[in-house]
């Protein structure tokens, strides 16, 4: 009796060690099942069954042809130091030649000598105006050489493409794939049988039999729509327990009191909010009311007013005793978000001080590069509960900092940070603290879906009153060198009309330890290293924008420092700011009307979308200009002219997505690199996540341990390893 690997069984007793130890180090394998989740990510097609006479009309297509080896013959060139092995075949009417190079001669020179009658798959291509196949697929048929149907299910089959690496072809994997297949039987489905009837879904071990070794393209498209559900459903039952269990927490409920600070600030706002602030800032304070946590990702716009948002819902917590952090990712951005709170609150950030509001509370600035007796003095605030809200970077996590009674913690920009950092922070309240979580690149709704299904979402899209319209213009340095010339003049212009500009860098510019390899790599290719700061700089001091003042900033600068250009940037003494992309979020200098991004196209989507926001932040309108050396019909210059068509944050957040793909959307870097979604993509499968989310939240309601489920509750175990089980925990 065959053997049938165990799912849970090691590849090494299945495939031997040295096979299994490339599966396991190259593409993460280990079992049986990690392989018959290792989908293939395309189908070959050998092509139509062709006569040799009838190759002419099928140039450039893929053929499959049975024919007889009539010789074969090696020839070298370059000095007898390429080999190229030359097969001339015929099927009776018509001749065709076949030809193999490098290593690859060897193998076809043993096995198709002449008389050999085979099947060979290729695709049809012309060289010295004569048809040849380079480098076909072939099997030798057998003594009963006649047997066309043999020939025509070769020709027919879907051949499976897997992801492969260099140690391991796909058609090696496929071998490995058939070892482990019997073993599908053994699955067990995790998709309730209401479920899956109801949606007309083949079952999972037929699904598997069937993505591998597809008979038709439609048993591919069955086993894609059943597997994309696996992985939407399980991953929405994750999410739907944690959102349960998060609602079983106590918490306390934090409403503001009449009269009191959030009062106080409303009345001294000089402008009156969006609809859109006040729709979410009464979803904030009614989940603020209740006794679970709140658990809400606010997202919007570049510049659509979060901050204001964020800072109602802190005080609101401060009116009833508690207290808010807010962390930030950079010390610029922590400093700005300080800078920009006290500004707007006034004496109302003075509390307890001479001159402060006794409505008013302290507001309190942590990070890491403080001195030390300012240091202490913000951690006794805190302790003592004199200061009502704090915002900070990392700092805030150390064991040192403790709370009176910390209420709220608002995270902004939540993709910098690690789940354990904002765990570390909501561990620092007597009960669970409500959570808000901003950020400003707009996420379509499917990923916050799938990403953050355990938030409740709102979104900010309109943009606060007086802000003014951004045009984007691609500028092809390379092709047009005098459209860099008027960048610089627009520069020019926009300062004189008493306006400032950023210019933006991918690079600072003081690598000395720059790996020597890379960089003559990079001489000898066609690219050079990216623009830097320091020297884009120097050359605009001394060329286009000299008179100027022209200042940078970047992250290995001195705190201090940083914080004194920032200062005179935003008084408006420096006119030209050259900078990283610290200041990619939060910097709001409303007089910077322009900006200039050197080697765009080194940036992804979503930032060249966040930079951008920097700029018509005041009355005058702003300008953006993309600067790229690229060819305009690379990809690159495709995503260029994509930002510069739409300010709309949650189109080109669609577009950045289709390129990227979505990361590992349970895992800690959703960054591309290792997705537990194979099957799924984010968003093309729209209606497959929202179906799985609403059969979801029923399970969940109807069996929250999953008890009659057993199939799903191992699924869910083997999804959540014990990483993401953790990540799920503290999210």
């Amino acid at each position: 009796m065959e053997h049938v690997p165990a799912l849970d069984e090691d590849l090494k007793k299945t495939l031997g060690p040295a096979t299994a130890k490339v599966l396991a180090e190259q593409l993460g394998l280990h079992t049986a099942l990690d392989l018959l989740h290792h989908y293939p990510r395309k189908y070959a097609e050998r092509g139509e069954l062709t006569a040799l006479t009838e190759l002419a009309d099928q140039l450039d297509e893929h053929v499959t042809v049975v024919a007889q080896v009539a010789d074969a013959r090696i020839l070298t060139f370059n000095g007898g130091r390429g080999k190229r092995l030359e097969v001339t075949i015929t099927d009776g009417n018509g001749r065709l030649q076949l030809v193999f190079f490098g290593a690859g001669v060897h193998k076809p020179h043993k096995e198709l000598l002449p008389g050999t009658r085979a099947m060979f798959a290729g695709k049809v291509g012309m060289f010295n105006r004569k048809l040849q196949l380079s480098h076909p697929a072939y099997e030798p048929l057998g003594a009963d050489a006649s047997d066309e149907d043999a020939a025509t299910a070769f020709a027919g089959r879907l051949i499976p493409i897997y992801p492969a690496c260099a140690k391991m072809e796909s058609w090696k994997i496929a071998k490995c794939v058939d070892a482990v297949l019997p073993s599908a039987r053994e699955t067990v489905d995790p998709l309730p049988p209401a479920l899956r009837e109801g949606r007309g879904l083949v079952p999972l071990t037929e699904a598997l039999l069937k993505i591998h070794r597809p008979a038709t393209k439609a048993d591919v498209e069955d086993a894609r729509q059943r597997l994309k559900w696996d992985e939407a459903f399980v991953l929405q039952v994750a999410l739907a327990r944690r959102r349960r269990a998060d609602s079983q927490l106590p918490a306390v409920p934090r409403r503001p009191a009449p009269g009191g600070l959030l009062d106080a600030f409303d009345a001294k706002l000089p402008f009156t909010l969006t609809e859109g602030q006040q729709t979410v800032s009464k979803e904030i304070f009614d989940d603020l009311a209740t006794e679970h946590p709140m658990h809400r990702l606010l997202q919007g716009e570049v510049g659509s007013g979060k901050t204001m948002v964020a800072l109602r819902a802190m005080l609101a917590v401060v009116d009833c005793g508690g207290q808010a952090a807010m962390l930030a990712p950079t010390e610029v951005l922590a400093q700005q978000h300080h800078r920009s709170i006290t500004e707007m609150m006034g004496e109302l950030a003075e509390g307890g001080m001479l001159g402060g509001s006794d409505q008013g509370t302290k507001v309190v600035l942590l990070t890491g590069s403080m001195g030390m007796p300012a240091r202490r003095k913000a951690l006794l605030d805190l302790v003592t509960g004199e200061a009502g809200i704090v915002i900070g970077t990392h700092a805030l996590i150390e064991d040192k900092v403790q709370f009176h009674d910390l209420g709220l913690v608002v995270v902004d920009e939540q993709h910098r940070f690690g789940v354990e950092q904002r765990d570390a922070l909501r561990s620092k309240g007597k009960q669970p603290p409500h959570l808000l979580v901003m950020t400003a690149t707009p996420i379509p709704r499917t990923v916050a879906m799938t990403v953050f299904g355990d938030l409740e979402t709102s979104v900010l899209d309109q943009l606060p009153a007086g802000r003014s319209p951004i045009a984007t213009h691609v500028v092809p340095a390379k092709d047009k060198p005098h459209f860099l010339a008027r960048a610089w003049e627009r520069v020019r212009e926009e300062v004189g009309k008493g306006h400032q500009a950023y210019v933006v860098c991918p690079r600072i510019g003081d690598e000395e330890t720059a790996d020597p390899k890379k960089k003559s790599a990079e001489a000898d290719g066609d690219k050079r290293p990216p623009l830097a700061v320091l020297e884009i700089a120097d050359e605009l001091r001394g060329g286009p924008l000299a008179g100027l003042s022209v200042e940078v900033l970047h992250g290995r600068m001195d705190p201090a420092d940083k914080d004194d250009v920032m200062r005179r940037f935003a008084a408006g003494e420096v006119k030209v700011l050259v900078a990283t992309t610290v200041i990619e979020v939060g910097v709001n200098v409303p007089n910077s009307t322009v900006m200039v991004i050197m080697d765009a196209d080194r940036f992804g989507v979503s930032q060249l979308h966040q930079l951008r926001g920097r700029v018509g932040r005041g009355s005058a309108p702003g300008l953006c200009l993309l600067v790229s050396e690229m060819h305009e019909a690379s990809p690159a210059r495709a995503r260029l002219a994509a930002v510069a068509a739409t300010l709309d944050g949650f189109e080109l957040s669609r577009i950045d997505l289709e390129q990227r793909r979505e990361g590992d959307v349970l895992g800690q870097a959703q960054s591309g690199v290792r997705s537990s979604l194979r099957m799924l993509a984010v968003i093309d499968d729209e209606e497959v996540i929202a179906q799985a989310r609403e059969e979801a939240t029923r399970v969940v309601a109807d069996d929250p341990g999953l008890e009659r489920l057993p199939g799903l509750k191992l699924a869910l175990d083997a999804l959540l390893d014990t990483e993401r089980e953790q990540y799920l925990e503290k999210g």
